[in-house]
């Protein structure tokens, strides 16, 4: 059986961000039947549908990344109680032209860092409702929301939190699981 490839998306473009480092940690934590692959968001101009037709090349690789994926993977603070700009951008930018979805039937995960206590849940709730728009099929459990997230990293950026590496261990393992299960 082939291995399971999913793409890993970072909400965030700050240096030494927690939602990279969590996304690092799970390519450490990955089951041995899948891959993860981080790609970066960072550059992707405004959305404008002036230029949907034919978008920056940043776009047009980003959608084959995603196309060339089994599943994705989100890590993402929370901003202003909802999803960070620089990702709807990129999320709107891949679902376009209408009819055109890069993201369409794909399995998700998401997870996200935060320095509160509630550990991005409203992100969260927001990112999967542009996922049913989207016709993705995100995961309902493990949920993997990472509170004061500060605490959990130690100072290379490494998530040393066992319990949360535990998390994420097993949102892997079903993301794998529920995946494979799309695809029979």
């Amino acid at each position: 059986m082939a291995k399971l490839r999913i793409l890993g998306i970072a909400g965030s473009l700050r240096a030494g961000s927690y939602n990279m480092g969590a996304l690092n940690a799970a390519v450490e934590l990955c089951p041995d039947d899948a891959e993860i692959e981080i790609y970066s968001i960072d550059g992707f101009p405004g959305f404008s549908q002036d230029l949907e037709a034919e978008p920056p090349a940043k776009v047009a690789e980003f959608k084959q990344a995603i196309r060339a994926a089994d599943a994705i993977l989100i890590s993402s603070p929370e901003y202003n109680y909802s999803i960070p700009g620089v990702l709807k951008i990129a999320i709107d930018w891949a679902s376009r032209p209408y009819g055109d979805s890069a993201w369409e039937g794909k399995s998700a995960a998401i997870m996200g860092c935060s320095p509160g206590a509630i550990g991005t849940a409203r992100m969260q709730y927001h990112l999967r409702q542009v996922m049913v728009f989207l016709n993705m099929h995100p995961l309902n459990k493990p949920e993997v929301m990472i509170g004061h997230c500060a605490d959990k990293f130690d100072a290379n950026g490494r998530l040393t939190d066992e319990k949360t590496r535990e998390y994420i261990g097993k949102m892997l393992k079903t993301l794998v699981e529920w995946t494979r299960r799309l695809q029979a």
